[in-house]
């Protein structure tokens, strides 16, 4: 997201000169909480549609007050949930994921990255345990899982190694360059949907016209690149 958001942002600011548009990345638990708090935030973009549901007060999963201007929240980007390894791995698939899983007894056996519970990647990956009859506090007590506080983390270990496996999205394993050896399907963990919202404020207008563009044929050409693919 943050490499191909930062091309489209510099793509909108050279189309429409005067406008500046700051971007910050961070998990979507983590930018929920920003905002909650009071950080200045004309547009969100979710991984997940549980953070936007906590500020949006037309669904019943609000946690208080209501961020979302009305009208204004879409779906607009799927990702996918990736199976990534370090190099020279014997990890191919799934099935022999599971295995290696329930082969190893502590960390020198084998060590599995992923995402916290209160990120979305770290939420999917839960849900791929699950329907791989794997079970993560077993995992835990065990010391094979090491967590990581957003998908870059999780990205970032098994990149460097020191991580045997881990679950991200496709989008960052093509960024870093790490092979995807097997996809959750939507039967695994759901559909990895992102939505996006004008918030309401000062500068709605100008934010509704960025959330069109990133609708555009322009824009989700520069995700597409990466990934991403989108929403109809």
């Amino acid at each position: 997201m943050t490499e191909s958001m930062d091309k489209a942002i510099a793509a909108y600011e050279k189309e429409n000169p005067g406008v500046k548009i700051q971007a910050t990345y961070d998990s979507s638990g983590t930018l929920k909480t920003q905002i909650t708090s009071g950080a200045d935030c004309d547009i969100f973009l979710s991984a997940a549609q549980k953070q936007m549901d906590q500020l949006d007060g037309a669904s019943d999963q609000c946690e208080g007050e209501n961020y979302v201007l009305e009208g204004t929240r879409k779906d607009i980007l799927e990702n996918k949930c990736a199976l990534v390894v370090k190099e020279g791995s014997d990890i191919k698939s799934w099935d022999d994921f599971e295995a290696a899983i329930k082969a190893a007894n502590s960390s020198d056996d084998l060590t599995f990255a992923m995402g916290n519970a209160d990120v979305p990647v770290g939420q999917y990956t839960s849900k791929i345990l699950t329907s791989l009859g794997l079970n993560e506090q077993d995992m835990v007590n065990k010391g094979i899982i090491t967590y990581g506080t957003n998908v870059k983390a999780v990205t970032s270990a098994v990149s460097s190694g020191a991580a045997d496996c881990g679950i991200i999205y496709a989008t960052d394993a093509f960024s870093a360059g790490l092979e995807v050896v097997d996809s959750a399907t939507a039967e695994m963990c759901g559909q990895v949907i992102y939505p996006a919202a004008v918030l309401k404020g000062e500068k709605e207008e100008a934010a509704r016209a960025f959330l069109a563009y990133l609708e555009t044929d322009a824009a989700m050409t520069v995700f597409e690149r990466v990934g991403f693919s989108a929403v109809y």
